[in-house]
Parts: structure tokens; sequence; C-alpha cells
């Protein structure tokens, strides 16, 4: 099975926040090739801009580092996969990184690892793997555990 990882999925594992053991499933799984990962490169930006706002850049070369070493595949967002996002966010509901993450998971036929509710107003156009009860929430912590 596929699964991309969207940013709320990556600041709940970093942050400690709810869904971290979920995440940390996954990401075993994909250690031991039971199932691939994948990240599209907005989606690691976003997780960059939010921990550098946060905690700052030292913090972030340090959680760059720990992505490095996970079990994950960085997918580029070229023109293709950024007209489906288009596609997605013209819809409305959903912010341009989730519409690209949806986007990836639509192309590779893959399930969106997330707790971001915002995946909600897509309906049964993609496949949702709830790490969390989706819920309005807000990354509050201060550094991330990684």
């Amino acid at each position: 099975m596929k699964a991309v990882l969207d940013s709320f999925s990556l600041l709940a594992f970093f942050f400690g926040e709810p869904g971290k053991a979920t995440v940390g499933e996954w990401l075993r799984r994909a250690s031991r090739g039971q199932c691939e990962l994948l990240l599209c490169t907005v989606n690691w930006a976003e997780v960059g801009y939010i921990i550098t706002r946060k905690c700052g850049r030292a913090r972030w070369r340090f959680v760059q580092d720990a992505l490095d070493r996970l079990p994950i595949t960085m997918v580029v967002a070229d023109r293709r996969l950024a007209s489906r996002a288009v596609e997605l966010k013209a819809r409305g509901g959903v912010s341009l990184a989730d519409a690209f993450a949806a986007a990836l998971a639509l192309e590779e036929r893959a399930a969106v690892l997330t707790g971001d509710p915002e995946f909600m107003a897509l309906g049964k156009e993609a496949d949702i793997v709830w790490i969390t009860a989706p819920r309005p929430a807000q990354h509050r912590s201060g550094a991330p555990d990684a």
C-alpha cells in the first residue's frame, strides 16, 4: 500500500501530538518494506516553514536531517501534479498544500495519512487514513520531539 504524508501527519510526529504513534507505525512498516510513504515537496516546504517559524532554523535543519533518514520518498511537484492540485484547490475547502498532498495521492493511487479535517472537503474522492479523529486543530507545541 502507498500513503502520502501531509504536513499535519509529520508535524504530529515531530511535535509529539496526537497521531504520532500512528505515523510512527507507518514509518516502521515502510522501513520493513510493507508500505511506501510519499511526501510532496510542497508539503515538505510547509513542514519547514512551520518548524522554522515556531522553533527556528537550527531546529528545522535537525528535522531535515531526520526526514532524510526516514523511509519516505520525496516527490517533486511538477506541472502535471500542480495542475491536479489546482483543480482540487479551485473546488474549495482545502489549502494549497493539502491540495498537493491529495493530488499526489490521486496520481499514485495512494491514501493520504492525515488528521487534518480539511480533507473531509474532498469527500470520497480521496482515500484518507485518519491518524486521529478529524477535528479543527492547530499545532500549539513548542519544539519538535525529533
